[in-house]
């Protein structure tokens, strides 16, 4: 009851749709509940005392009440359901910003398929429901009591037997409800993984065919889309029961009336008039009872969807602005890391006893092995996640102080996985800094050494781009990437491993752009190239999250430590074809 109280909740803001809408069904009911008194006068008073000049005047009754009726049944439908798209537009936006709002934590656990599940079957389902199922609830709960009270007015006996199946008829709605919601929380569960795996296939195609695993694939889908089959027909199976039952006890209340009506009719204690009005009713109380089935049915598929729905929205975002957050003013750029401390888990630590201070325009080159905390490092600097312990500042500033707006804006990021979205390359560049000129994406394109490759397209800058980059060569990418971070103009450029995709060449030509580029800026670089080691300030070398080497690269190789490793397993290599490209004037 608790979720189908905060569904319902969301009819708040149309409030005055709801209770127009109400008043309709309340009068389309009513108006449902005339017809058989008007149908009891044509028999009794019309054709009983054969007063046949009458008989137009029912006639013209019965078609007045139900064109009434048709006219404002269309008025409650469209209402409903525009009150219903209006919640569900509201409901998609608050569960879309709401994503928009959590931190890098939830996606580092959420899939994708499961969270696009949500977002359309389970907001669908809710749809179905407030469109249709609260008012019906309503209509059929008035429909009930008020065709009770009239057929105990027409005959209290009757009417005993003709409800005497409802204790049974409740008692199996209550069963089917506590049965029936289990398994549709199954259902959406499991079409949620159906599409998580639909979604990873047609993300991973690429490796799919490389590997030829296209058989694979097909047969995990088939095992996902048969578990979910099965869990459908299971449900049905168990509605289906539930409904005939229901139908059941409904039909033996028919049988009930027919058989005592009779009686009655031939006691004289009851009009042919009544009895047919009382069928009538009896119709009005079964179609409710019938549909009960159906909309316990519904609601349970509602609740199971707000459930999916509700634990979205309830989950907090672990980086949020502190009360009192205020903006961070224009930065100089100087970084310090003061005993830091985090942990993903709470358990192990990622990053242990970090003490670091970069000056403003310094560049620090970050190395270490895979799982050393480079990239825990450094996002920490934009507060993707907070320190577990100790501070990270900017311009003496705890970033955790500065709302995050503010704080993001001031840096520029190039994170390991390029991402660019399925639109032009001016909005790609210009994603950061979407007032930014022609002129000056072009300046950031020049910078990234992209720009030849753009101003070759048919399009040129209104080139749109496929899905995630597709059609870019991975440099091409990188260096799209890059650009999108030069425009920004941060005083703080984050860069991981930004030239790892790109050749030598390509990478001369970027670290020019970066020599110029960098001027003035502070600079963290996880790199594995050496020309961006050797033109650092600073290097710091990371193991199991410490800091257990920092100084240049002339020093760090003459400490014969870890660095030293690296260089030679890493490293030395480029050094001879860098030296090569350099005396050969690649860029000139």
């Amino acid at each position: 009851m608790r979720t189908l109280r905060r569904l319902v909740g969301f009819m708040g803001p149309y409030l005055h749709i709801v209770l127009g809408a109400t008043t309709l069904v309340l009068i389309v009911s009513g108006l449902g509940l005339v017809q058989p008194l008007i149908i009891r006068w044509i028999i009794d008073h019309v054709l009983g005392h054969r007063n046949f000049h009458l008989l137009t005047y029912g006639a013209l009754a019965i078609i007045g009440v139900n064109l009434v009726r048709g006219v404002l049944t269309f008025g409650q439908r469209y209402s409903l359901e525009y009150m219903a798209q209006r919640i569900i537009y509201d409901v998609r936006n608050r569960l879309y910003a709401h994503l928009q709002q959590l931190s890098f934590s939830f996606y580092d656990k959420a899939q994708t398929g499961q969270l696009m599940s949500r977002l359309t079957a389970d907001v669908e389902t809710l749809h179905r429901f407030l469109s249709f199922g609260v008012i019906q609830i309503t209509s059929n709960i008035f429909m009930l009591a008020m065709t009770i009270v009239i057929m105990i007015r027409m005959d209290w006996q009757l009417t005993v037997v003709a409800v005497l199946t409802l204790p049974f008829l409740v008692h199996a709605v209550y069963r089917f409800a506590r049965v029936v919601r289990p398994m549709h929380w199954q259902i959406q569960e499991q079409l949620a993984v159906l599409t998580a795996t639909l979604q990873e296939n047609v993300t991973g195609q690429r490796v799919v065919k490389a590997f030829a695993r296209e058989r694979y694939e097909m047969d995990k889908f088939d095992v996902d889309n048969t578990n979910l089959f099965t869990k459908h027909i299971n449900t049905v199976r168990t509605s289906a029961f539930y409904n005939t039952y229901m139908q059941f006890l409904s039909e033996l209340s028919a049988v009930g009336i027919l058989w005592y009506g009779g009686r009655r009719i031939m006691a004289g204690y009851l009009t042919v008039g009544s009895l047919v009005a009382f069928t009538q009713y009896l119709f009005n109380l079964i179609a409710p009872i019938r549909m009960l089935g159906f909309l316990v049915n519904l609601a349970q598929r509602a609740i199971a969807a707000g459930d999916r729905i509700f634990e979205i929205l309830d989950t907090r975002a672990d980086v949020t602005d502190r009360p009192g957050a205020r903006p961070l003013p224009p930065i100089q750029g100087r970084l310090v890391f003061k005993n830091v401390e985090f942990s993903y888990d709470g358990r192990t630590r990622a990053l242990e006893d970090i003490t670091l201070t970069v000056e403003p325009g310094q560049t620090i080159a970050v190395l270490g092995s895979t799982g050393s905390g480079k990239s825990t490092l450094i996002n920490l600097i934009p507060r993707f996640y907070d320190v577990t312990a100790g501070a990270v500042l900017i311009d003496g500033h705890d970033v955790r102080d500065v709302s995050l707006q503010s704080l993001r804006r001031q840096i520029g990021v190039v994170t390991q996985e390029t991402f660019l979205f399925s639109a032009s390359l001016r909005e790609n560049i210009s994603y950061g800094r979407p007032k930014a000129s022609l002129a000056q994406i072009i300046a950031a394109a020049k910078a990234a050494h992209i720009h030849d490759f753009i101003a070759s397209l048919p399009d040129g800058y209104d080139s749109v781009i496929g899905e995630r980059g597709v059609g870019l060569s991975g440099g091409q990418k990188q260096r799209v990437a890059i650009a999108r971070a030069i425009l920004t103009d941060a005083r703080i450029l984050i860069l991981d491993e930004s030239t790892s995709s790109v050749d030598v060449e390509t990478e001369f030509q970027i670290q020019q752009a970066f020599n110029r580029l960098l001027k003035n800026r502070t600079a963290v670089i996880i790199a594995q190239r050496l020309s961006t080691v050797r033109s650092a300030d600073l290097v710091i070398v990371l193991d199991k999250g410490r800091i257990i080497e920092r100084g240049t690269h002339e020093a760090l190789l003459k400490a014969n430590g870890m660095y030293t490793a690296i260089y030679e397993l890493q490293l030395r290599g480029q050094e001879d074809a860098q030296a090569a490209l350099a005396g050969g004037g690649v860029g000139q």
